[in-house]
């Protein structure tokens, strides 16, 4: 028996109805409180994580007025949103900075990484290779998670000598080229050559005051800002 053209019409209406209305509550059930809904991650804040020492850790600062934090802020006065990780130890080497980032890159799995290790190296009087060998490691980890990588270059005290100085500055500028990492020299510009130490220092000598936090996020912000802009 052949339907008629008007019966044929109303038939499709009625199942495209159904279809649609249990189609919707298809969604709308995997979409309650224990299914919510997929949201896409294409707008969603990039992650910068820094690895440091306590140049970044807020060694004797109160909480929250360190350069990290600082930046964070400023880019919220820019309007560029990220998630900050600092996973900064005081007194850490390059060689804890280099057994602790395989979590830290799988935990938070970055898009911007910050390494600003090696000054307890030089303190220490641990090996030149060593080090290189480390910020190398980590580096190249970096890169492989499909982040961008900032490696910070450590600045020694006067006291050690030229040549040690060029040796250190040469160790970063060694893994910056081979492992295509960016490199920042000028972190403690106006910091560490002030010819007044107590200025911009704590008591020891060591470690930047408070005022000098904005001048050290001055010096890195742009280079970071740069890369999270790039990605």
């Amino acid at each position: 028996m052949q339907i008629p053209l008007m019966l044929h019409r109303h038939f499709n209406r009625l199942v495209l109805g159904l279809i649609s209305t249990g189609f919707c509550g298809l969604l709308w059930a995997n979409s309650g409180p224990n299914n919510p809904p997929k949201i896409s991650q294409q707008g969603a804040p990039k992650t910068v994580l820094i690895v440091g020492d306590s140049l970044s850790a807020e060694y004797g600062l109160a909480r929250g007025s360190g350069w990290a934090q600082l930046m964070s802020q400023q880019a919220t006065q820019e309007a560029l949103q990220f998630n900050l990780v600092n996973a900064s130890i005081s007194g850490d080497t390059t060689s804890g900075g280099v057994s602790r980032l395989p979590s830290l890159l799988k935990q938070h799995q970055p898009h911007v990484l910050v390494i600003e290790l090696g000054g307890n190296d030089a303190l220490r009087g641990l090996s030149l290779q060593m080090t290189q060998n480390n910020l190398m490691a980590m580096a190249t980890e970096g890169r492989k998670a499909g982040a961008k990588v900032l490696v910070v270059a450590m600045q020694v005290p006067p006291n050690y000598g030229s040549n040690y100085r060029q040796q250190m500055d040469a160790v970063y500028v060694k893994v910056s080229k081979e492992t295509g990492s960016q490199l920042n020299t000028h972190f403690l510009k106006g910091v560490a050559d002030d010819p007044d130490p107590l200025k911009w220092f704590q008591a020891d000598r060591i470690h930047p005051n408070e005022a000098a936090q904005s001048l050290m996020m001055k010096n890195i912000w742009p280079q970071i800002k740069k890369l999270l802009q790039n990605f």
